[in-house]
């Protein structure tokens, strides 16, 4: 009797394939996955109509104002609701477009994962690193808490750990292409190496003060596991978390990105020129100082403060004013502090604050004065 294939275990065709051509590539192991031409030709399309759209918006926000809705040029109304219906297709678009690429970027990295990059690095490096780090992780205020302890239980130095805790809200990487997008690269750039510089140099004073005494006792009692180790992720799966990003972010912030775009218009429309830069300009000396105590309890996310900054820039206020006020409301917050005080005592948080708020007042007085 003949064996059946089950008996010998005959191997699949794909292995059969490769087995026959003795290590040299055939057909089977050298082709591309099915689903990557269809995925690389999507995202082709996508991206043409995204650009063509996105390259008519002025276009269409001009028809909208003064054809379809028959408003006049030159009235407080007509600016407003221009600045409104160019400004609201415009962001949200920029927003899905950079929130998709940095959901992918952010499938590389986990709280455990950054937790082993910083571990047992030096205070120099590891604040280099935890600050670089800040921009392309996905975490925000809300999650201070639980990696301040994962960071401190695993022998992260305090300072290091600031370091990471400033950097992450306030490069904020959604700002960071929202500034270059609405004011070229180098706002742009100005914004990332001045809040890295803060960074940086508040987790290094932070480090040199030695105030590890100020952190809750039982933060330092808890004991760190081994950790999970980080299931790796296919390309597809990485390409979900980008749209699973895009529905997440974009959809918790949209509302919050047409009321500052509103606000926005109403500055654009109805403040008279000129009146920014006697309350924000660069030679009004208290400006930068009352600009950040104003952002603190501001609590905002980047995509709804941009379209303001926007604004009060269009108005005459200072770049470094409003770079000052913009830094604060991402990165200083009332509610940040409420959260941080489950593991910091009143002392430590109140000198991150300070040292943190007079980097962002250093920061728009340079840029005052240079710009």
């Amino acid at each position: 009797m003949n064996p059946t294939n089950e008996s010998v275990g005959t191997k699949p065709p794909e292995q059969a394939c490769c087995s026959k051509t003795m290590g040299v590539p055939c057909a089977c192991t050298a082709s591309s996955p099915p689903w990557l031409g269809k995925t690389i030709l999507w995202g082709i399309l996508l991206l043409a109509c995204w650009f063509v759209l996105y390259q008519n918006l002025a276009v269409a926000s001009q028809w909208l104002t003064y054809d379809l809705f028959g408003l006049t040029h030159g009235q407080h109304l007509s600016a407003a609701f221009e600045f409104f219906v160019f400004e609201v297709p415009k962001v949200l678009m920029l927003l899905v477009l950079i929130v998709f690429g940095v959901g992918i970027i952010r499938s590389f990295f986990t709280p455990e994962r950054t937790r082993r990059i910083l571990s047992g690095k030096g205070e120099f490096a590891g604040n280099i690193l935890a600050a670089l780090l800040g921009i392309v992780t996905p975490f925000c205020s809300c999650s201070a808490v639980p990696l301040f302890i994962g960071f401190v239980t695993t022998g992260v130095p305090l300072g290091v750990t600031f370091s990471f805790l400033i950097s992450a809200p306030m490069v904020n990487e959604v700002a960071l292409v929202l500034l270059f997008g609405l004011f070229g690269w180098k706002v742009a750039g100005i914004y990332l190496g001045t809040g890295l510089l803060i960074a940086l140099v508040a987790g290094w004073v932070i480090g040199r003060l030695r105030m590890e005494r100020y952190v809750e006792e039982w933060v330092y009692a808890t004991k760190s596991g081994p950790g999970l180790e980080d299931a790796p992720l296919t390309w597809p799966e990485r390409i979900q978390s980008g749209w699973d990003a895009v529905r997440d972010i974009v959809g918790r912030v949209w509302f919050y990105v047409m009321l500052g775009i509103a606000v926005g218009a109403g500055i654009h429309g109805y403040v008279p020129e000129g009146l920014m830069a006697s309350v924000m300009g660069k030679n009004v000396w208290w400006s930068v100082p009352v600009a950040v105590l104003a952002g603190v309890p501001m609590y905002s996310n980047a995509a709804g403060i941009i379209p303001v900054v926007q604004a009060l820039l269009g108005k005459g206020a200072a770049l470094g004013t409003v770079l000052a006020f913009m830094m604060s409301v991402i990165g200083l917050s009332a509610p940040e502090a409420v959260i941080l005080r489950k593991v910091l005592k009143w002392p430590l948080i109140l000198t991150f604050f300070g040292v943190v708020a007079v980097g962002i007042m250093l920061v728009g007085y340079l840029f005052n004065f240079i710009m």
